[in-house]
């Protein structure tokens, strides 16, 4: 089974609504701007009955280069994580 593209969301969305298809891919590239927006200020961002997504401090640790064996330093960096709302769990599952 093939995951949705976003031209095949975008028209889904528009026969439920009853919205052009244009309208609709505005709402969606808004949503994400504000989106990143919001995680890069405040540090997280909620749709509700559906997730979050945080930002999140990873401490340095130590790794393994897999095609020398060697050890190496990963440093400490900001990752972003999404976490699944849990309507959107039960829904799914």
């Amino acid at each position: 089974m093939a995951k949705m593209t976003k031209s095949q969301i975008v028209t889904a969305m528009s026969e439920k609504t009853g919205l052009a298809k244009k309208d609709v891919s505005g709402f969606f590239d808004e949503i994400a701007t504000l989106a990143y927006k919001e995680v890069k200020g405040k540090g997280e961002f909620v749709l509700p009955g559906f997730g979050k997504m945080v930002k999140a401090r990873r401490k340095a640790r130590m790794g393994v280069n897999p095609a020398t064996g060697a050890k190496i330093k990963i440093a400490a960096k900001t990752v972003v994580k999404f976490r699944l709302a849990k309507a959107a769990k039960e829904a799914v599952l």
